[in-house]
C-alpha cells in the first residue's frame, strides 16, 4: 500500500508532484485535498482533478498579477505549471491524447508566465539542432552579465524542461549558477510538438546544447556542468564520453545499460533471452507484456516506452533498449563525475557498474531511505540531493580554479 494511494503508480506520480513543494512547484495542503478526491486507478478523475486545481491556481495567479502582486502571481504560476504537467501522467501513451498535448502546452505557458516574473526573468529559447531546434530555458541568478558556472540539466523519459527547474534548477540559481534546461528528442516539446523520438546517441544531442551555452557571455567556459536526471542518468554520461568541454558530470541515478535495467525487472531466465535469444521464450514474453500493457498502473511504463521510443509492441520496446549502453564509452569520460543512487529506487540498478567503468576522478553516493531520500530521484527529499551535489561541484570547480 502506498502513502497516499493504494495503487503503486498513482502513489508514485502523486508523490512526484508533491515532492516539488520544496522548490515552489506544489503546496502540501492543495495536493492532499486533491488526493482525497481521486479514486484509486481512475485516470479520468486524475486528469480532471489536477486540471481543475491547476486552472484554479492559475486564475489566482492572474488575479494577483492584475492587482500588481508579482511575487504571489509568480508562485501561483509555478504551481499551476507542475499541476498541469501532473494532469497528463496517465495520458502518456501512443497515440498522444489531445488532452495530454493541451496539458503540456498549459504547463509550458504557466511556467513562462512565472519565469517572466522572476527577479531576473528567464528566457525561452530555440537551440539549433540538426534540421530543427530544441526547446530550452536559460535562467540567471542576476542580470549582471558576469560569466558564471552553468548547470545543464538533461531530463528523463516523461519529464520536461520546466519540471527540471523544480528538480535542481532553482537550487542552482540559489547557489549562483546559471541554469540551462532543455528538451531533447523524446522529451517535452520535442516529443509532444515535433514527434522526435528518443535516440541513444545523446552525444549528438548534447553537443549543440553545449555549443549554445558557450555562445553566451554569461557562461564561464571553465564551469560547465551537466546533470542527468532519471533516464538522463544514462543519457548524460553517454554524451559526456564525447564532450571534452565539461567541467563535471552528475548522474542521478547512474545507468550503465538500459537493457540490463530492463532485465532486472524480469525473471532471470526470461531476461537473459533479450534482445535476440530463444524465440519461443521471447514470444511468451511478448504475450505477457501485451496483456500487461492494458493495466492502468502495471502497463504505464510500457505505454510510455512505446510512445517515447516509437515502438509498435512492448517486446519491440524492450529490444530497443539494447542500443542504450555506456559499454566502451564510460571510460572515455574525462571530467570529474558523481554517480548517484537511492535506496528503494528500481531504476539505477546498474549505477555501480557505470561507476566502476569510469577512469576519471569519481564519486559514488547512495541516498538512504532513512533520511527520506529513498525512491526515484530522491523525490521526497530533493534538497538533500542538491546539497550533496552542489557541495561536491563547488569543491571540484574551486579546486580547478
Amino acid at each position: 500500500m502506498g502513502r497516499f494511494f493504494k495503487d503503486e503508480m498513482f502513489d508514485a506520480q502523486f508523490f512526484r508532484a508533491l515532492g516539488h513543494t520544496y522548490y515552489g512547484g506544489a503546496d502540501i495542503g492543495e495536493c492532499l485535498a486533491l488526493a482525497a478526491r481521486i479514486p484509486d486507478r481512475d485516470p479520468a478523475r486524475w486528469h480532471g482533478e489536477w486540471t481543475a486545481l491547476a486552472e484554479r491556481i492559475q486564475s489566482l495567479g492572474q488575479a494577483s498579477l492584475v492587482a500588481g502582486h508579482r511575487a504571489s502571481a509568480r508562485d501561483a504560476f509555478l504551481r499551476a505549471s507542475n499541476y498541469f504537467r501532473a494532469s497528463y501522467s496517465f495520458l502518456f501513451q501512443a497515440p498522444l491524447d489531445p488532452r495530454a498535448v493541451t496539458a503540456y502546452d498549459r504547463q509550458t505557458d504557466a511556467f513562462a508566465r512565472a519565469m517572466a516574473l522572476m527577479e531576473t526573468p528567464g528566457e525561452s529559447l530555440d537551440i539549433p539542432f540538426e534540421d530543427t531546434s530544441l526547446h530550452a530555458l536559460f535562467l540567471r541568478p542576476d542580470a549582471s552579465g558576469t560569466a558564471r558556472r552553468t548547470l545543464i540539466v538533461t531530463g528523463g523519459y516523461d519529464g520536461t524542461a520546466e519540471e527540471n527547474y523544480f528538480m535542481s534548477g532553482r537550487a542552482a540559481l540559489e547557489r549562483g549558477y546559471n541554469v540551462l534546461l532543455y528538451d531533447g528528442p523524446g522529451q517535452g516539446r520535442a516529443l509532444f510538438k515535433q514527434d522526435l523520438k528518443l535516440r541513444p546517441d545523446w552525444e549528438a544531442v548534447l553537443r549543440p546544447v553545449v555549443d549554445f551555452a558557450l555562445s553566451r557571455p554569461e557562461v564561464d567556459p571553465a564551469g560547465l556542468v551537466v546533470l542527468g536526471v532519471s533516464l538522463g542518468g544514462y543519457l548524460a554520461p553517454r554524451a559526456a564520453a564525447s564532450e571534452p568541454r565539461l567541467a563535471a558530470l552528475v548522474a542521478d541515478p547512474g545507468q550503465f545499460s538500459l537493457l540490463e535495467e530492463a532485465r532486472a525487472r524480469l525473471p532471470g531466465w526470461i531476461g537473459r533471452q533479450l534482445p535476440d535469444g530463444n524465440g519461443l521464450v521471447l514470444a511468451l514474453l511478448g504475450r505477457m507484456l501485451d496483456r500487461r500493457l492494458t493495466d492502468v498502473s502495471g502497463g504505464w511504463a510500457l505505454r510510455r516506452g512505446l510512445l517515447v521510443n516509437g515502438c509498435a509492441t512492448p517486446l519491440d520496446y524492450l529490444k530497443s533498449t539494447a542500443a542504450y549502453t555506456n559499454e566502451g564509452r564510460a571510460r572515455e569520460i574525462a571530467c570529474p563525475t558523481m554517480i548517484c543512487g537511492a535506496e528503494g529506487d528500481a531504476i539505477g540498478v546498474t549505477a555501480r557498474r557505470l561507476f566502476d567503468a569510469l577512469a576519471c576522478e569519481k564519486r559514488f553516493h547512495v541516498f538512504p531511505a532513512a533520511d527520506g531520500a529513498g525512491g526515484h530521484c530522491e523525490g521526497g527529499a530533493r534538497s538533500l540531493f542538491n546539497r550533496e551535489m552542489f557541495d561536491w561541484l563547488d569543491t571540484v570547480l574551486d579546486r580547478a580554479g
